[in-house]
């Protein structure tokens, strides 16, 4: 066929991406029922020091990773703000034949900068990139926690890194002023990003409450954190608004360390399937202890829905359910010392019939006191 138009070769092309998605295999969830989180087994992992280089890059501070089934590879996001090198992504291959994750079996293959919609790399300090997810083949999106003005916002991305749309946010989530009084905290903002396995709801949630909300995670108080909901519609999602917000209660520090460095946060999420039920990852750190980690199986059935509220403080609300699927104490977990653990992702269904869950730390670059950490578990997903 001979295309002799522009309109010709963009309807060729948007041919092309529909051939691909309808032949792509099947999501690691799929678009059946409820899903929650059944047995869940530590399956081996594997690091790479501070200061591996590839590609002319220091590797590191890897806080997002997704899981492309088209091209059946993963892609984990640097929170890098283009101070050590360019703002970036890798692309990663991870071998789990055997039903293990060993050292070798993850190989970094290629490293994707990202671009401003004038098709420069991110100048220092424009972004704070930890959000990442892929939706559908061609379209990814980044949250980052702050900018040059100290705002937060979520970005859609093509697959070569070239920045496309930036998503609308409620006047709430915007920093005011200083003395803060509203928004997001710094580094307490956007950590997570998800989409739901059919691809028309994005799901975004902050660290930890914001200024409004209520407190931060302390040694005695939890702490809200907001989930809020996108609508994906329009071509290339140009149309997408927010929609619903639900609260996500982070649970207190579970150290009482006095005069002691310590935090608590909601770092990742996963859908699990159409229905608002969710994998959720909550991250501690206490000086002299270590990092902890816990999941919960979570969901917004019967929560309220608190769009449009800008002041949490004094509301009655129902928060989400969690339950606790996997906790990682004291920080050590089956022999593995435990890191700044930061991105989670379902891939592909394993031999067995269970799927890998991917958790990797973000190293902050510090040298030699972290470390890039995948950890491997297989998770039976029952369908009900």
């Amino acid at each position: 066929m001979k295309v002799r138009s522009r309109t010709g070769v963009f309807l060729l092309m948007a041919l092309v991406l529909l051939l691909v998605a309808t032949a792509a295999p099947a999501t690691a969830t799929g678009r059946g029922g409820q899903v929650s989180v059944g047995d869940i087994e530590f399956i081996g992992s594997t690091e790479f020091e501070t200061g591996f280089q590839y590609d002319g890059t220091e590797v590191g501070g890897l806080s997002g990773i997704v899981y492309d089934k088209w091209r059946r590879a993963y892609y984990a996001l640097s929170d890098d703000k283009s101070e050590v090198n360019d703002a970036r992504f890798y692309t990663l291959r991870i071998d789990l034949r055997d039903g293990t994750l060993d050292d070798g079996d993850i190989r970094f293959v290629d490293v994707t900068y990202l671009r401003d919609r004038n098709g420069d790399r991110f100048a220092l300090d424009t972004l704070d990139p930890e959000g990442f997810e892929l939706v559908r083949w061609g379209s990814l999106f980044i949250a980052s926690e702050r900018d040059l003005e100290n705002q937060p916002w979520i970005k859609r991305f093509n697959m070569w890194g070239r920045e496309r749309l930036t998503l609308p946010l409620p006047d709430y989530y915007l920093v005011d002023g200083d003395p803060q009084t509203s928004g997001v905290y710094t580094n307490l903002a956007f950590e997570s990003l998800t989409v739901t396995p059919n691809n028309r709801y994005l799901y975004a949630a902050t660290e930890n409450a914001m200024a409004q909300d209520g407190p931060k995670s302390s040694f005695t108080e939890a702490s809200p954190s907001r989930v809020l909901e996108y609508k994906l519609k329009g071509w290339f999602y140009r149309r997408t608004q927010p929609k619903r917000e639900f609260v996500y209660v982070v649970d207190p520090i579970p150290y009482q360390i006095e005069g002691k460095f310590a935090d608590m946060g909601l770092v990742e999420m996963e859908a699990l399937d159409n229905k608002g039920t969710f994998l959720a990852m909550e991250r501690s750190f206490a000086s002299g202890i270590g990092n902890t980690i816990r999941l919960y199986e979570t969901s917004y059935a019967g929560a309220t829905d608190v769009s449009g509220v800008a002041d949490l403080d004094d509301v009655s609300y129902v928060p989400m359910s969690k339950e606790l699927v996997l906790g990682m104490e004291e920080g050590e977990f089956e022999g593995v010392t435990l890191d700044n653990m930061e991105g989670m992702v379902l891939g592909p269904r394993m031999r067995d019939g269970r799927y890998p869950l991917i958790i990797v730390a973000d190293n902050n670059f510090n040298d030699p006191w972290q470390r890039t950490l995948f950890m491997a578990f297989a998770v039976e997903l029952e369908r009900n």
